[in-house]
């Protein structure tokens, strides 16, 4: 009977904001700008990380580890949103929702894991800096990166292997953007008190852990700091964990105001209760992967250098393009070619201009010769 009823449900339908029309449009375009933000900020630190061979160091591994994440995360829902604000009727397969829920549930799984071996990177540079090439190896930071990943796939394999096997009754209709596990669970016509414990026990490990892993990691990193003479040097030491420390308060605190708010008594209201929900739900998704890139780029030095110089090198890449069309001869000496054209161009002078004239016209260096003397 129960896999009768769940065979009965081979779609859902996403509520996203039907009972809306008028905001669809606008928020397709603010969703659309952040989503091309993301690709764009995020794609550059992939980018400058794997290019430029001084950010080939721990910290920077990992930065570009949650800038793909961030890609991937994102990926795996806003398409989707995107295409809900534009179309009538919003619709996914169960396969599909089943998809969307396990790529957001692991993502999200894993970045929890990867901001807490973030915070014992800087804990390791910061107080124990003598020791930190060989605690932080590439042997040791490397299968770092890869258990988070695998850690966050398989706790989402779990939540969601778990889900799909409830019966559902007809009940078809989620009221969210995408496929939000807790949304979809509602549907359910079955006891999903196993599903409860089970996301439980993984938002202690992969929550709570990493939290209490991250404040005992900055206890330690704000106590040396503080024991460091000059100012200067606690400028500097602190500038090297403040943009990681940033990027965990938004996320963090983000997760705790959506989820330890108090809930509308009102019953009038519930409706703009779910709205308002719905709507930091989705801004959550969107807006601390944008956040990252920007944070990182703003606060460390060493990212904003490497993005400079990777702008002028593509600068002057089109620039020989361009030579190159202009001046066909150009293209078998390639672009050092046109760089040093430009570096060794003559400059003309007044000096040079005076030798000129006085070359071209003899009689009148005679002239100026003899009245020299």
């Amino acid at each position: 009977m129960g896999t009768h009823n769940q065979s009965a449900v081979t779609e859902f339908v996403l509520l996203g904001l039907s009972a809306h029309p008028k905001l669809e449009k606008t928020f397709f375009v603010l969703i659309l700008l952040m989503y091309l933000v993301i690709l764009l900020g995020n794609g550059v630190l992939i980018l400058v990380t794997i290019l430029d061979s001084r950010l080939h160091t721990p910290m920077y591994f990992f930065l570009g580890n949650l800038s793909f994440l961030d890609i991937c995360y994102t990926t795996s829902s806003i398409p989707l949103v995107l295409d809900g604000f534009l179309t009538p009727r919003k619709t996914i397969s169960f396969s599909g929702c089943a998809v969307q829920m396990f790529l957001s549930f692991a993502m999200g799984a894993t970045e929890c894991v990867l901001l807490g071996m973030m915070a014992f990177d800087r804990y390791v540079a910061i107080c124990n800096p003598l020791r930190y090439p060989v605690v932080m190896s590439k042997a040791a930071y490397m299968p770092m990166a890869a258990g988070s990943w695998v850690a966050g796939g398989a706790n989402s394999l779990v939540q969601i292997s778990l889900a799909v096997q409830l019966p559902f009754c007809g009940d078809n209709v989620i009221n969210h953007f995408t496929c939000e596990i807790l949304a979809v669970l509602k549907l359910a016509c079955a006891d999903i008190s196993t599903n409860v414990i089970s996301m439980v026990v993984a938002n202690v490990i992969f929550l709570g852990v990493p939290v209490l892993f991250i404040l005992i990691s900055y206890i330690f990193i704000l106590t040396t700091i503080l024991r460091i003479p000059s100012a200067e040097g606690r400028k500097k030491a602190f500038s090297t964990c403040s943009a990681h420390l940033t990027v965990v308060v938004i996320f963090y605190g983000t997760i705790l105001f959506m989820y330890g708010k108090p809930k509308s008594k009102d019953p009038w209201g519930a409706d703009k209760q779910d709205l308002s929900d719905k709507l930091i739900s989705l801004f959550y998704g969107v807006l601390i992967p944008m956040l990252n890139p920007i944070i990182y780029s703003l606060r460390n030095k060493d990212v904003r250098v490497s993005v400079k110089n990777l702008v002028s090198q593509k600068c002057l890449t089109l620039q020989f393009e361009k030579d190159s069309f202009l001046f066909p001869t150009m293209r078998s000496q390639g672009p050092k070619f046109s760089l040093m054209h430009q570096i060794n161009r003559p400059t003309v002078d007044k000096s040079t201009s005076r030798i000129r004239h006085l070359s071209s016209n003899p009689s009148a260096g005679r002239r100026e010769l003899s009245a020299s003397r």
